[in-house]
């Protein structure tokens, strides 16, 4: 298969390129584009056939969801039993944007687009282009991310290339994403509302809205998750550069201190070994390959550099990574639990 690559506009598609994507959806191909999240590979997600082909082309246990993307809230009601009012007070707030949310599915819904569950997790995205996709393959689209399964992310199209050429009908080229993480889920099946996946719209922002938000448990240690995953990126290791990944935790010279020891270790038994830091503390670092990904007061950097900055590894060919811990205000919880799945929860705790 040729993986053809469009180039979006700023904020539409053409004609052309729409209707290239629509027949593609409509013959049940996959095509890969841009959100305000991460890139997402998308397939007619009331087509049975379609939606598998999204677990083959990543290599992705059958058991681990998909998410239903929509671009209208009316269409919300049609693949679901109900929307509470709490859910439709969250996405007069949140949606379009970065916020996924579970509900009791209806028999429209395949299972094969949820993991073989009775929810289905649903988002409107907050990205032109991404709702152009959305209208051109029926209004309901099955889309993760559009990476090989456990490795980072895509935040470019070349990074969709790199895992899926060859193995889907297109990608649509629309440059650099926003956030850089995925959306947050949030479970809307239960009484209680519970976080699944953190991400942009935290716990504090929806309670606002809402009143009270719980979290899961399995994101809240540093132990993978066992269970059978409700929402994507619960239960396996996801995230991860083809080097084993290390974080180191503490006060800020005591972890530049460790790092360095082990990166000098390292070196001297022949092996290349890199470093995730921040703008404030790279130069704390000798020696490594340094890797800046963003400043702490403005956390978001740190957030739409992560993945990229892991890819980059893979290509520097080092044999292993040490990152220092993340945890910032905003998107603190975000940003670890990414981190800590990408490295398989091996953590250094120094002091």
């Amino acid at each position: 298969m040729n993986t053809r690559r469009i180039i979006a506009g700023v904020n539409n598609l053409n004609k052309a390129d729409f209707n290239t994507i629509r027949n593609i959806f409509k013959n049940g191909g996959l095509v890969a584009f841009p959100t305000e999240t991460v890139y997402g590979l998308g397939a007619d997600a009331l087509n049975p056939q379609a939606s598998e082909k999204i677990y083959q082309a990543k290599g992705r246990p059958s058991d681990n969801p998909l998410i239903v993307h929509i671009a209208k809230l009316s269409d919300l009601y049609t693949i679901v039993r109900e929307v509470p009012d709490k859910a439709v007070r969250l996405a007069g707030a949140f949606w379009p944007g970065p916020l996924t949310m579970i509900f009791k599915k209806n028999d429209r819904v395949p299972y094969s687009t949820t993991g073989g569950l009775d929810t289905a997790a649903v988002r409107m995205p907050g990205h032109k282009i991404a709702l152009e996709v959305i209208e051109a393959g029926g209004g309901f689209i099955a889309a993760p991310s559009a990476n090989t399964s456990g490795r980072p992310s895509p935040t470019l199209a070349k990074h969709v290339l790199e895992d899926m050429d060859g193995r889907i009908d297109a990608v649509i080229d629309g440059g650099k994403v926003g956030i850089g993480l995925e959306s947050t889920i949030v479970d809307m099946s239960g009484s209680i509302p519970v976080i699944l996946r953190p991400g942009y719209i935290t716990r504090e922002m929806m309670e606002k809205v809402i009143g009270s938000v719980e979290i899961d448990k399995a994101i809240t240690g540093t132990v993978p998750y066992n269970g059978r995953p409700k929402a994507p990126g619960m239960k396996y290791k996801h995230y991860a550069p083809r080097a084993p990944l290390t974080i180191v935790e503490g006060e800020t010279r005591l972890v530049a201190e460790k790092i360095n020891t082990l990166v000098k270790e390292k070196i001297q038994l022949g092996y290349k070994a890199g470093i995730l830091a921040s703008e404030e503390t790279k130069d704390f670092y000798t020696q490594g390959i340094i890797k800046a990904i963003g400043t702490r007061s403005r956390e978001e950097t740190i957030a739409a550099n992560l993945y990229a900055s892991l890819r980059e590894f893979d290509e520097t060919e080092v044999s292993c990574i040490y990152s220092e811990a993340f945890y910032t205000p905003h998107m603190g919880n975000a940003i670890m639990n990414r981190l800590l799945k990408a490295a398989g929860y091996q953590v250094i705790t120094v002091g």
